[in-house]
Protein backbone atom coordinates (compact mmCIF):
# COMPACT_ATOMS: atom_id res chain seq x y z
CA UNK A 1 0.00 0.00 0.00
CA UNK A 2 0.93 3.25 -0.39
CA UNK A 3 1.24 5.89 2.47
CA UNK A 4 -2.57 7.86 1.07
CA UNK A 5 -4.07 4.06 0.72
CA UNK A 6 -2.75 3.12 4.55
CA UNK A 7 -4.20 6.53 5.52
CA UNK A 8 -7.75 5.51 3.67
CA UNK A 9 -7.58 2.18 5.17
CA UNK A 10 -6.94 3.66 8.53
CA UNK A 11 -10.08 6.58 8.20
CA UNK A 12 -12.10 3.76 6.70
CA UNK A 13 -11.77 0.83 9.05
CA UNK A 14 -11.35 2.99 12.46
CA UNK A 15 -7.61 2.09 13.05
CA UNK A 16 -5.56 4.00 15.11
CA UNK A 17 -1.57 3.97 16.18
CA UNK A 18 -1.19 3.51 19.84
CA UNK A 19 2.67 5.04 20.66
CA UNK A 20 3.96 3.67 24.15
CA UNK A 21 6.61 5.35 25.36
CA UNK A 22 9.09 6.26 28.56
CA UNK A 23 12.18 7.96 28.62
CA UNK A 24 12.11 7.34 25.10
CA UNK A 25 13.22 11.36 23.97
CA UNK A 26 16.26 10.17 21.84
CA UNK A 27 13.87 8.46 19.10
CA UNK A 28 10.09 9.29 19.94
CA UNK A 29 10.10 12.13 17.57
CA UNK A 30 11.20 10.01 14.63
CA UNK A 31 8.32 7.42 15.57
CA UNK A 32 5.75 9.78 15.96
CA UNK A 33 6.97 11.88 12.53
CA UNK A 34 7.24 8.17 10.84
CA UNK A 35 3.97 7.28 11.63
CA UNK A 36 2.21 10.79 10.51
CA UNK A 37 3.46 10.21 7.15
CA UNK A 38 0.36 7.17 7.18
CA UNK A 39 -2.07 8.36 9.63
CA UNK A 40 -3.21 11.15 11.71
CA UNK A 41 -5.19 8.59 13.94
CA UNK A 42 -2.33 8.83 16.86
CA UNK A 43 -2.73 8.22 20.13
CA UNK A 44 0.53 8.83 22.38
CA UNK A 45 1.39 7.10 26.21
CA UNK A 46 3.26 8.87 27.91
CA UNK A 47 4.02 6.11 30.66
CA UNK A 48 5.63 8.31 33.28
CA UNK A 49 8.32 9.83 31.21
CA UNK A 50 11.21 12.13 33.54
CA UNK A 51 12.75 12.92 30.43
CA UNK A 52 11.91 15.40 27.52
CA UNK A 53 9.11 13.41 26.41
CA UNK A 54 6.43 16.06 27.16
CA UNK A 55 8.28 18.95 25.41
CA UNK A 56 8.58 16.32 22.19
CA UNK A 57 4.94 15.75 21.96
CA UNK A 58 3.87 19.16 22.81
CA UNK A 59 5.36 20.25 19.18
CA UNK A 60 2.90 17.98 17.71
CA UNK A 61 -0.37 19.05 17.16
CA UNK A 62 -2.23 16.43 15.77
CA UNK A 63 -1.96 13.80 18.33
CA UNK A 64 -4.15 12.00 21.35
CA UNK A 65 -1.62 12.20 24.44
CA UNK A 66 -2.65 9.68 27.31
CA UNK A 67 -0.21 11.49 30.39
CA UNK A 68 0.31 10.38 34.11
CA UNK A 69 2.90 11.19 36.38
CA UNK A 70 4.15 7.23 37.61
CA UNK A 71 5.28 4.83 35.49
CA UNK A 72 3.10 1.93 35.62
CA UNK A 73 4.67 -0.01 32.67
CA UNK A 74 4.04 -1.20 28.94
CA UNK A 75 0.81 -3.10 29.77
CA UNK A 76 -0.85 -0.73 31.53
CA UNK A 77 0.35 1.88 28.85
CA UNK A 78 -1.47 -0.14 26.16
CA UNK A 79 -4.48 -0.72 28.57
CA UNK A 80 -4.72 3.13 28.74
CA UNK A 81 -4.39 3.75 25.06
CA UNK A 82 -7.09 0.81 23.85
CA UNK A 83 -9.41 2.62 26.72
CA UNK A 84 -8.66 6.16 24.88
CA UNK A 85 -8.77 4.51 21.22
CA UNK A 86 -12.06 3.47 22.04
CA UNK A 87 -13.64 6.74 23.28
CA UNK A 88 -12.44 8.08 20.06
CA UNK A 89 -14.43 6.23 18.28
CA UNK A 90 -11.57 3.50 16.73
CA UNK A 91 -11.81 0.13 16.28
CA UNK A 92 -8.57 -1.11 15.72
CA UNK A 93 -5.47 -0.25 17.44
CA UNK A 94 -1.80 -0.70 15.98
CA UNK A 95 0.59 -0.58 18.33
CA UNK A 96 4.56 0.34 17.38
CA UNK A 97 6.71 0.50 20.16
CA UNK A 98 8.17 4.14 20.69
CA UNK A 99 12.61 2.96 20.77
CA UNK A 100 12.64 3.01 16.95
CA UNK A 101 12.64 -0.89 16.30
CA UNK A 102 9.97 -0.86 14.12
CA UNK A 103 9.39 1.12 10.90
CA UNK A 104 5.86 2.98 10.09
CA UNK A 105 6.41 1.47 6.58
CA UNK A 106 5.01 -1.80 7.85
CA UNK A 107 1.83 -0.67 8.63
CA UNK A 108 0.84 -1.86 5.48
CA UNK A 109 1.39 -5.46 6.21
CA UNK A 110 -0.74 -5.17 9.44
CA UNK A 111 -3.81 -3.76 7.93
CA UNK A 112 -3.56 -6.66 5.28
CA UNK A 113 -5.50 -9.25 7.19
CA UNK A 114 -8.14 -6.61 7.86
CA UNK A 115 -9.56 -7.81 4.80
CA UNK A 116 -9.27 -11.61 4.60
CA UNK A 117 -10.49 -12.18 8.78
CA UNK A 118 -13.12 -10.55 10.80
CA UNK A 119 -11.99 -8.19 13.40
CA UNK A 120 -8.64 -10.22 13.49
CA UNK A 121 -5.23 -9.55 16.31
CA UNK A 122 -2.18 -9.31 13.89
CA UNK A 123 1.13 -9.38 15.23
CA UNK A 124 4.50 -8.35 13.63
CA UNK A 125 6.59 -11.15 13.01
CA UNK A 126 10.33 -10.02 13.12
CA UNK A 127 13.33 -11.03 11.02
CA UNK A 128 14.86 -12.10 14.03
CA UNK A 129 17.72 -14.38 12.06
CA UNK A 130 20.21 -10.59 11.60
CA UNK A 131 23.16 -10.33 13.39
CA UNK A 132 22.04 -6.94 14.99
CA UNK A 133 19.47 -8.89 17.51
CA UNK A 134 20.90 -9.85 20.60
CA UNK A 135 20.85 -13.84 21.79
CA UNK A 136 18.94 -13.14 24.62
CA UNK A 137 15.96 -11.78 22.50
CA UNK A 138 15.76 -14.96 20.31
CA UNK A 139 15.49 -17.20 24.07
CA UNK A 140 13.03 -15.38 25.16
CA UNK A 141 11.05 -15.31 21.97
CA UNK A 142 11.49 -19.06 21.44
CA UNK A 143 10.40 -19.69 25.29
CA UNK A 144 7.73 -17.34 24.64
CA UNK A 145 6.32 -19.18 21.38
CA UNK A 146 6.47 -22.70 22.58
CA UNK A 147 4.43 -21.97 26.07
CA UNK A 148 1.76 -19.93 23.80
CA UNK A 149 1.62 -22.71 21.78
CA UNK A 150 0.91 -25.55 24.58
CA UNK A 151 -1.88 -22.92 25.71
CA UNK A 152 -3.85 -22.56 22.98
CA UNK A 153 -2.54 -24.63 19.83
CA UNK A 154 -1.76 -22.03 17.80
CA UNK A 155 1.81 -21.95 16.38
CA UNK A 156 3.13 -18.38 16.10
CA UNK A 157 6.82 -17.21 15.35
CA UNK A 158 7.09 -13.78 17.64
CA UNK A 159 4.90 -13.70 20.20
CA UNK A 160 7.10 -10.74 21.66
CA UNK A 161 6.50 -8.70 18.64
CA UNK A 162 5.13 -5.39 20.07
CA UNK A 163 4.45 -3.88 16.34
CA UNK A 164 0.40 -5.36 16.57
CA UNK A 165 -2.58 -4.79 15.62
CA UNK A 166 -5.81 -4.91 18.17
CA UNK A 167 -9.74 -4.95 17.50
CA UNK A 168 -10.76 -3.07 20.37
CA UNK A 169 -14.34 -4.30 20.28
CA UNK A 170 -13.39 -7.73 21.04
CA UNK A 171 -10.91 -6.71 23.69
CA UNK A 172 -13.03 -4.96 25.78
CA UNK A 173 -15.21 -8.19 26.52
CA UNK A 174 -12.18 -9.35 28.35
CA UNK A 175 -10.84 -8.68 31.45
CA UNK A 176 -7.04 -8.42 31.93
CA UNK A 177 -4.79 -8.32 34.75
CA UNK A 178 -1.29 -7.70 33.61
CA UNK A 179 0.18 -4.27 33.83
CA UNK A 180 3.87 -4.95 32.55
CA UNK A 181 5.55 -6.52 30.15
CA UNK A 182 3.79 -10.25 30.52
CA UNK A 183 0.64 -8.12 29.44
CA UNK A 184 2.03 -8.87 25.41
CA UNK A 185 1.37 -12.69 26.30
CA UNK A 186 -2.14 -12.55 28.44
CA UNK A 187 -3.72 -10.37 25.66
CA UNK A 188 -2.54 -12.85 22.49
CA UNK A 189 -3.30 -16.09 24.95
CA UNK A 190 -6.62 -14.86 26.24
CA UNK A 191 -7.84 -13.34 22.67
CA UNK A 192 -7.05 -16.82 21.15
CA UNK A 193 -9.11 -18.18 23.86
CA UNK A 194 -12.29 -16.33 23.27
CA UNK A 195 -11.83 -17.33 19.49
CA UNK A 196 -10.16 -14.09 18.07
CA UNK A 197 -8.29 -14.69 15.19
CA UNK A 198 -4.43 -14.46 15.89
CA UNK A 199 -2.59 -14.31 12.74
CA UNK A 200 0.96 -13.43 11.63
CA UNK A 201 2.96 -11.04 8.85
CA UNK A 202 6.02 -10.40 8.10
CA UNK A 203 7.73 -6.97 9.45
CA UNK A 204 11.42 -5.47 9.74
CA UNK A 205 13.08 -4.90 12.72
CA UNK A 206 15.83 -2.64 13.66
CA UNK A 207 18.53 -3.23 16.90
CA UNK A 208 20.92 -0.28 17.48
CA UNK A 209 24.55 -1.41 18.53
CA UNK A 210 24.46 -2.45 22.13
CA UNK A 211 25.92 1.09 23.22
CA UNK A 212 23.10 2.74 22.04
CA UNK A 213 19.89 0.50 22.60
CA UNK A 214 17.91 1.66 24.95
CA UNK A 215 15.63 -1.22 26.97
CA UNK A 216 13.04 -1.01 30.03
CA UNK A 217 13.20 -5.00 30.18
CA UNK A 218 14.54 -6.05 33.29
CA UNK A 219 15.70 -9.45 32.37
CA UNK A 220 15.45 -10.97 36.40
CA UNK A 221 12.11 -9.80 37.17
CA UNK A 222 10.37 -9.50 34.10
CA UNK A 223 11.32 -12.74 33.11
CA UNK A 224 10.11 -14.19 36.10
CA UNK A 225 6.60 -12.56 36.04
CA UNK A 226 6.33 -13.98 33.03
CA UNK A 227 7.12 -17.25 33.79
CA UNK A 228 4.59 -17.06 37.01
CA UNK A 229 1.98 -15.67 34.18
CA UNK A 230 2.70 -19.02 31.87
CA UNK A 231 2.32 -21.42 34.71
CA UNK A 232 -1.41 -19.60 35.68
CA UNK A 233 -2.48 -19.95 32.08
CA UNK A 234 -0.71 -23.51 31.49
CA UNK A 235 -2.93 -24.40 34.54
CA UNK A 236 -6.16 -22.43 33.13
CA UNK A 237 -5.96 -24.06 29.87
CA UNK A 238 -5.07 -27.88 30.57
CA UNK A 239 -8.28 -27.70 33.63
CA UNK A 240 -10.74 -25.89 31.71
CA UNK A 241 -9.92 -23.95 28.11
CA UNK A 242 -8.80 -27.62 26.47
CA UNK A 243 -12.01 -29.41 28.36
CA UNK A 244 -13.97 -27.18 27.14
CA UNK A 245 -13.41 -26.71 23.59
CA UNK A 246 -12.35 -30.74 23.15
CA UNK A 247 -16.64 -30.71 24.93
CA UNK A 248 -17.45 -27.98 21.88
CA UNK A 249 -15.86 -30.12 19.57
CA UNK A 250 -18.23 -33.32 20.33
CA UNK A 251 -21.06 -30.99 20.56
CA UNK A 252 -20.47 -30.11 16.81
CA UNK A 253 -20.98 -33.36 15.38
CA UNK A 254 -22.08 -36.84 15.98
CA UNK A 255 -21.10 -38.46 19.05
CA UNK A 256 -20.63 -42.18 17.63
CA UNK A 257 -19.45 -40.90 14.18
CA UNK A 258 -16.64 -39.23 15.89
CA UNK A 259 -16.19 -42.36 18.50
CA UNK A 260 -15.59 -45.02 15.34
CA UNK A 261 -13.00 -42.36 13.56
CA UNK A 262 -11.11 -42.02 16.97
CA UNK A 263 -11.18 -45.88 16.95
CA UNK A 264 -10.57 -46.50 13.68
CA UNK A 265 -8.23 -43.73 12.92
CA UNK A 266 -5.65 -45.01 11.09
CA UNK A 267 -3.00 -42.27 11.93
CA UNK A 268 -2.68 -43.40 15.29
CA UNK A 269 -0.84 -46.52 16.64
CA UNK A 270 -2.73 -49.89 18.16
CA UNK A 271 -0.34 -48.76 20.99
CA UNK A 272 -1.60 -45.46 21.65
CA UNK A 273 -5.16 -46.26 21.19
CA UNK A 274 -5.47 -49.25 23.60
CA UNK A 275 -2.97 -46.87 25.75
CA UNK A 276 -5.95 -43.99 25.62
CA UNK A 277 -8.99 -46.82 26.49
CA UNK A 278 -6.91 -47.97 29.80
CA UNK A 279 -6.11 -44.39 30.75
CA UNK A 280 -9.84 -43.44 30.18
CA UNK A 281 -10.86 -46.31 32.52
CA UNK A 282 -7.97 -45.49 35.08
CA UNK A 283 -9.50 -41.72 35.71
CA UNK A 284 -13.11 -42.98 35.91
CA UNK A 285 -12.52 -44.93 38.69
CA UNK A 286 -9.88 -42.82 40.66
CA UNK A 287 -11.25 -41.29 43.59
CA UNK A 288 -11.47 -37.73 42.11
CA UNK A 289 -15.05 -37.68 42.12
CA UNK A 290 -16.33 -34.49 39.84
CA UNK A 291 -12.65 -33.82 38.44
CA UNK A 292 -12.57 -37.22 36.48
CA UNK A 293 -13.34 -36.16 33.10
CA UNK A 294 -12.27 -32.81 33.24
CA UNK A 295 -8.39 -33.97 34.66
CA UNK A 296 -8.61 -36.89 31.91
CA UNK A 297 -9.39 -34.81 29.16
CA UNK A 298 -6.41 -32.30 30.49
CA UNK A 299 -4.33 -35.26 30.53
CA UNK A 300 -5.13 -36.33 27.25
CA UNK A 301 -3.92 -33.29 25.55
CA UNK A 302 -0.92 -33.44 27.61
CA UNK A 303 0.34 -36.99 27.48
CA UNK A 304 -1.09 -36.71 23.23
CA UNK A 305 -3.62 -39.74 23.88
CA UNK A 306 -7.10 -40.09 21.57
CA UNK A 307 -9.01 -37.92 23.56
CA UNK A 308 -12.24 -39.14 22.46
CA UNK A 309 -10.98 -42.87 23.65
CA UNK A 310 -10.14 -41.37 27.05
CA UNK A 311 -13.46 -39.89 27.21
CA UNK A 312 -15.36 -42.68 26.37
CA UNK A 313 -13.34 -45.48 28.77
CA UNK A 314 -13.85 -42.68 31.50
CA UNK A 315 -17.51 -43.19 31.45
CA UNK A 316 -17.02 -46.62 33.34
CA UNK A 317 -18.04 -44.48 36.01
CA UNK A 318 -21.93 -43.67 34.48
CA UNK A 319 -24.71 -43.65 37.50
CA UNK A 320 -25.33 -47.13 36.87
CA UNK A 321 -22.13 -48.52 37.57
CA UNK A 322 -20.83 -45.93 40.28
CA UNK A 323 -22.31 -48.16 42.79
CA UNK A 324 -20.55 -51.11 41.92
CA UNK A 325 -16.97 -49.21 41.45
CA UNK A 326 -17.63 -47.81 45.07
CA UNK A 327 -18.33 -51.63 46.29
CA UNK A 328 -15.38 -53.33 44.50
CA UNK A 329 -12.97 -50.31 45.33
CA UNK A 330 -13.66 -50.80 49.63
CA UNK A 331 -13.27 -54.83 48.82
CA UNK A 332 -9.76 -54.15 46.71
CA UNK A 333 -8.86 -51.91 49.32
CA UNK A 334 -9.25 -54.46 51.88
CA UNK A 335 -6.15 -56.52 50.24
CA UNK A 336 -3.46 -53.64 51.52
CA UNK A 337 -5.53 -53.46 55.19
CA UNK A 338 -5.38 -57.26 56.44
CA UNK A 339 -6.48 -57.30 59.69
CA UNK A 340 -8.00 -54.20 59.89
CA UNK A 341 -10.21 -54.50 56.91
CA UNK A 342 -13.68 -53.20 57.11
CA UNK A 343 -16.04 -56.23 55.17
CA UNK A 344 -19.59 -55.11 53.98
CA UNK A 345 -22.01 -56.71 51.87
CA UNK A 346 -22.85 -55.31 49.25
CA UNK A 347 -26.65 -56.23 49.00
CA UNK A 348 -27.54 -55.41 52.76
CA UNK A 349 -25.34 -53.12 54.14
CA UNK A 350 -23.38 -51.32 51.99
CA UNK A 351 -23.97 -47.23 52.17
CA UNK A 352 -21.70 -44.06 51.63
CA UNK A 353 -21.81 -43.49 55.01
CA UNK A 354 -19.60 -47.53 55.71
CA UNK A 355 -17.00 -45.68 53.02
CA UNK A 356 -16.81 -43.37 55.10
CA UNK A 357 -15.55 -44.68 57.66
CA UNK A 358 -13.24 -46.83 55.95
CA UNK A 359 -11.50 -43.72 53.77
CA UNK A 360 -8.39 -45.39 53.65
CA UNK A 361 -9.03 -48.64 52.47
CA UNK A 362 -11.56 -47.35 50.07
CA UNK A 363 -9.05 -44.88 48.68
CA UNK A 364 -6.20 -47.42 48.42
CA UNK A 365 -8.91 -49.84 46.90
CA UNK A 366 -9.66 -47.25 44.25
CA UNK A 367 -6.38 -46.79 43.17
CA UNK A 368 -5.22 -50.28 42.65
CA UNK A 369 -8.60 -51.19 40.65
CA UNK A 370 -8.18 -48.56 38.48
CA UNK A 371 -4.63 -49.32 37.64
CA UNK A 372 -5.85 -53.10 37.33
CA UNK A 373 -9.05 -52.44 35.26
CA UNK A 374 -6.79 -49.87 33.07
CA UNK A 375 -4.13 -53.18 32.47
CA UNK A 376 -7.24 -55.31 31.56
CA UNK A 377 -9.39 -53.09 29.46
CA UNK A 378 -5.81 -51.42 27.43
CA UNK A 379 -4.84 -55.46 26.82
CA UNK A 380 -8.09 -56.14 25.32
CA UNK A 381 -8.42 -53.18 23.40
CA UNK A 382 -4.75 -53.96 21.99
CA UNK A 383 -6.05 -57.50 21.35
CA UNK A 384 -9.23 -56.54 19.64
CA UNK A 385 -7.96 -53.73 17.64
CA UNK A 386 -4.77 -56.78 16.25
CA UNK A 387 -7.32 -59.11 15.42
CA UNK A 388 -9.44 -56.54 13.47
CA UNK A 389 -6.61 -55.63 11.54
CA UNK A 390 -5.65 -59.41 10.98
CA UNK A 391 -9.46 -59.85 10.19
CA UNK A 392 -9.51 -56.95 7.17
CA UNK A 393 -6.05 -57.65 5.48
CA UNK A 394 -6.89 -61.19 4.97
Amino acid sequence: MTEKEVSNVCAERKVCVIIPTFNNERTLKSVVSGVLQYTSNIVVVNDGSTDSTADILAAFNSLSVVDYPVNQGKGYALRKGFEKARQLGYHFAISIDSDGQHFPDDLANLLTPLSEYKNPLVVGRRNMEQSSVPGKSNFGRNFSNFWFRFETGIALNDTQSGFRLYPLMELEKLTFFTRKFEFEIEVLVRSAWAGISVVEVPVRVFYPQKEQRVTHFRPFTDFTRISILNTVLVTIALLYIKPRNFIRSLRNGSFVQQAKTALWNPIESDFVKSVSVAFGVFMGIVPIWGFQLVAAIALAFLLRLNKMLVVLAANISIPPMIPLILFLSHETGAIWMGDKAVRISFNTNFSPDLLTASVVQYVAGAITLAIAAGIVFGSLSFLLLKLFHRKVSS
